[in-house]
Protein backbone atom coordinates (compact mmCIF):
# COMPACT_ATOMS: atom_id res chain seq x y z
CA UNK A 1 0.00 0.00 0.00
CA UNK A 2 1.39 3.42 -0.96
CA UNK A 3 2.03 5.98 1.72
CA UNK A 4 -0.50 8.72 2.37
CA UNK A 5 -0.15 11.77 0.13
CA UNK A 6 -2.08 15.05 0.31
CA UNK A 7 -5.13 15.34 -1.93
CA UNK A 8 -4.44 17.28 -5.13
CA UNK A 9 -7.17 19.47 -6.58
CA UNK A 10 -7.68 20.43 -10.22
CA UNK A 11 -6.64 23.94 -9.25
CA UNK A 12 -3.38 22.54 -7.83
CA UNK A 13 -2.74 20.72 -11.10
CA UNK A 14 -3.35 23.81 -13.23
CA UNK A 15 -0.44 25.47 -11.37
CA UNK A 16 1.77 22.56 -12.39
CA UNK A 17 1.21 22.96 -16.13
CA UNK A 18 3.57 25.14 -18.16
CA UNK A 19 2.05 26.20 -21.48
CA UNK A 20 4.66 26.79 -24.16
CA UNK A 21 2.90 29.97 -25.37
CA UNK A 22 3.17 31.38 -21.83
CA UNK A 23 6.76 30.22 -21.43
CA UNK A 24 7.89 32.11 -24.53
CA UNK A 25 6.98 35.43 -22.90
CA UNK A 26 9.11 34.63 -19.81
CA UNK A 27 12.51 34.51 -21.51
CA UNK A 28 15.57 36.26 -20.09
CA UNK A 29 18.09 37.67 -22.56
CA UNK A 30 20.82 38.53 -20.02
CA UNK A 31 20.68 35.66 -17.51
CA UNK A 32 24.48 35.25 -17.36
CA UNK A 33 27.49 37.52 -17.77
CA UNK A 34 28.44 35.83 -21.05
CA UNK A 35 25.02 36.63 -22.56
CA UNK A 36 26.24 40.07 -23.65
CA UNK A 37 29.03 38.60 -25.80
CA UNK A 38 28.68 38.01 -29.56
CA UNK A 39 28.45 34.26 -30.18
CA UNK A 40 26.90 33.64 -26.76
CA UNK A 41 23.59 35.49 -27.00
CA UNK A 42 20.46 33.50 -26.31
CA UNK A 43 17.19 33.51 -24.38
CA UNK A 44 17.06 31.42 -21.20
CA UNK A 45 13.88 30.13 -19.57
CA UNK A 46 13.59 28.97 -15.95
CA UNK A 47 10.88 26.30 -15.98
CA UNK A 48 11.13 24.29 -12.74
CA UNK A 49 13.10 25.34 -9.68
CA UNK A 50 16.01 27.72 -9.40
CA UNK A 51 17.95 26.84 -12.52
CA UNK A 52 21.45 28.28 -12.74
CA UNK A 53 21.37 32.05 -13.15
CA UNK A 54 23.52 35.06 -12.33
CA UNK A 55 20.56 37.38 -12.86
CA UNK A 56 18.67 37.55 -9.53
CA UNK A 57 15.56 38.96 -11.21
CA UNK A 58 14.59 35.76 -13.00
CA UNK A 59 11.47 33.87 -11.88
CA UNK A 60 11.02 30.10 -12.29
CA UNK A 61 7.48 29.23 -13.38
CA UNK A 62 7.13 26.21 -11.06
CA UNK A 63 8.86 26.80 -7.74
CA UNK A 64 7.83 23.68 -5.77
CA UNK A 65 10.81 21.46 -4.83
CA UNK A 66 11.31 18.67 -7.37
CA UNK A 67 14.77 17.23 -6.66
CA UNK A 68 15.84 18.46 -10.10
CA UNK A 69 15.66 21.68 -12.07
CA UNK A 70 14.59 22.34 -15.64
CA UNK A 71 15.42 25.16 -17.99
CA UNK A 72 15.24 25.84 -21.71
CA UNK A 73 17.40 27.79 -24.13
CA UNK A 74 16.65 29.33 -27.50
CA UNK A 75 19.66 30.51 -29.50
CA UNK A 76 20.21 31.91 -32.99
CA UNK A 77 22.72 30.19 -35.28
CA UNK A 78 26.30 30.30 -34.01
CA UNK A 79 25.30 31.14 -30.43
CA UNK A 80 25.18 29.34 -27.09
CA UNK A 81 26.71 29.36 -23.59
CA UNK A 82 30.43 30.14 -23.34
CA UNK A 83 33.02 27.82 -21.77
CA UNK A 84 32.08 27.12 -18.13
CA UNK A 85 31.46 24.42 -15.54
CA UNK A 86 29.22 23.62 -12.55
CA UNK A 87 29.42 21.62 -9.31
CA UNK A 88 26.46 19.46 -10.42
CA UNK A 89 25.29 17.33 -13.35
CA UNK A 90 23.82 19.15 -16.32
CA UNK A 91 22.03 17.25 -19.12
CA UNK A 92 20.64 18.54 -22.41
CA UNK A 93 18.17 17.36 -25.06
CA UNK A 94 17.88 19.37 -28.30
CA UNK A 95 14.25 20.07 -29.13
CA UNK A 96 15.20 21.46 -32.53
CA UNK A 97 18.28 21.96 -34.66
CA UNK A 98 21.82 20.68 -34.20
CA UNK A 99 24.08 21.63 -31.30
CA UNK A 100 27.84 21.38 -30.94
CA UNK A 101 29.03 20.54 -27.43
CA UNK A 102 32.72 20.87 -26.63
CA UNK A 103 34.50 20.10 -23.37
CA UNK A 104 37.74 19.80 -21.43
CA UNK A 105 39.12 19.25 -17.96
CA UNK A 106 40.80 22.67 -17.89
CA UNK A 107 39.33 26.09 -18.55
CA UNK A 108 41.77 26.88 -21.36
CA UNK A 109 41.79 23.56 -23.20
CA UNK A 110 39.16 21.85 -25.36
CA UNK A 111 39.66 18.08 -25.39
CA UNK A 112 36.59 16.78 -27.21
CA UNK A 113 33.37 17.65 -28.98
CA UNK A 114 30.18 16.13 -30.37
CA UNK A 115 27.27 17.22 -32.53
CA UNK A 116 23.93 16.19 -31.06
CA UNK A 117 20.56 16.47 -32.77
CA UNK A 118 16.86 16.42 -31.88
CA UNK A 119 16.02 13.87 -29.17
CA UNK A 120 19.68 13.02 -28.50
CA UNK A 121 20.86 13.53 -24.91
CA UNK A 122 24.19 14.57 -23.44
CA UNK A 123 24.99 14.41 -19.71
CA UNK A 124 27.85 16.58 -18.46
CA UNK A 125 29.52 15.69 -15.14
CA UNK A 126 30.46 18.22 -12.45
CA UNK A 127 33.78 19.97 -12.96
CA UNK A 128 34.07 19.32 -16.69
CA UNK A 129 34.31 22.57 -18.64
CA UNK A 130 31.77 22.79 -21.43
CA UNK A 131 30.53 25.15 -24.09
CA UNK A 132 27.76 24.75 -26.63
CA UNK A 133 26.49 26.40 -29.77
CA UNK A 134 23.62 26.12 -32.19
CA UNK A 135 25.19 24.89 -35.44
CA UNK A 136 21.88 24.95 -37.35
CA UNK A 137 20.85 27.48 -39.98
CA UNK A 138 17.88 28.59 -37.85
CA UNK A 139 17.06 29.44 -34.25
CA UNK A 140 17.10 26.24 -32.18
CA UNK A 141 15.70 25.10 -28.82
CA UNK A 142 17.40 23.10 -26.09
CA UNK A 143 15.89 21.42 -23.01
CA UNK A 144 18.09 21.34 -19.88
CA UNK A 145 17.82 19.14 -16.78
CA UNK A 146 20.00 20.13 -13.83
CA UNK A 147 20.79 18.23 -10.70
CA UNK A 148 19.28 20.05 -7.73
CA UNK A 149 21.55 22.76 -6.32
CA UNK A 150 21.27 25.89 -4.23
CA UNK A 151 21.60 29.16 -6.06
CA UNK A 152 23.50 32.28 -5.08
CA UNK A 153 25.68 30.45 -2.54
CA UNK A 154 28.83 30.90 -4.58
CA UNK A 155 30.05 31.27 -8.14
CA UNK A 156 27.82 29.39 -10.55
CA UNK A 157 28.69 28.92 -13.30
CA UNK A 158 32.48 28.93 -13.07
CA UNK A 159 33.53 30.73 -16.24
CA UNK A 160 36.79 30.32 -18.10
CA UNK A 161 39.00 33.34 -17.29
CA UNK A 162 38.80 34.57 -20.90
CA UNK A 163 34.99 34.75 -20.67
CA UNK A 164 35.20 36.81 -17.46
CA UNK A 165 37.64 39.24 -19.09
CA UNK A 166 35.48 39.71 -22.17
CA UNK A 167 32.31 40.21 -20.08
CA UNK A 168 34.15 42.82 -17.97
CA UNK A 169 34.86 44.80 -21.15
CA UNK A 170 31.08 45.25 -21.39
CA UNK A 171 30.77 46.11 -17.69
CA UNK A 172 29.51 42.68 -16.53
CA UNK A 173 30.72 40.68 -13.53
CA UNK A 174 29.35 38.35 -10.84
CA UNK A 175 30.02 38.68 -7.11
CA UNK A 176 31.23 35.98 -4.71
CA UNK A 177 27.61 34.84 -4.20
CA UNK A 178 27.15 34.24 -7.93
CA UNK A 179 24.88 37.26 -8.47
CA UNK A 180 25.39 39.44 -11.51
CA UNK A 181 26.98 42.86 -11.00
CA UNK A 182 25.37 44.66 -13.95
CA UNK A 183 26.53 47.89 -15.61
CA UNK A 184 24.51 51.07 -15.15
CA UNK A 185 22.97 50.69 -18.61
CA UNK A 186 21.86 47.09 -17.96
CA UNK A 187 18.15 47.66 -18.70
CA UNK A 188 18.95 49.30 -22.04
CA UNK A 189 21.31 46.45 -22.98
CA UNK A 190 18.75 43.85 -21.88
CA UNK A 191 16.10 45.40 -24.10
CA UNK A 192 18.52 45.73 -27.01
CA UNK A 193 19.59 42.06 -26.84
CA UNK A 194 16.00 40.88 -26.39
CA UNK A 195 14.88 42.79 -29.49
CA UNK A 196 17.83 41.48 -31.48
CA UNK A 197 17.00 37.88 -30.55
CA UNK A 198 13.32 38.35 -31.46
CA UNK A 199 14.32 39.33 -35.03
CA UNK A 200 14.84 35.67 -35.88
CA UNK A 201 11.41 34.57 -34.63
CA UNK A 202 8.94 33.02 -37.06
Amino acid sequence: MSKKHPKITNEDMEKRIVRFDDLKSRGISLMFIDSILPGHQRINYAVIGDTASENPDYNPIITDPHGFQIGMVKAPPGNGPAYHTHDYIESFIPLSGKWRFYWGNEEDKIEGEAIIEEWDLISLPPGLYRGLENVSDEDAWLFAILEQHKVFEGKDPYWAEEVIKKAAEHGFDADEKGKMVPPDNFKELEKEIAEKLKMGEK
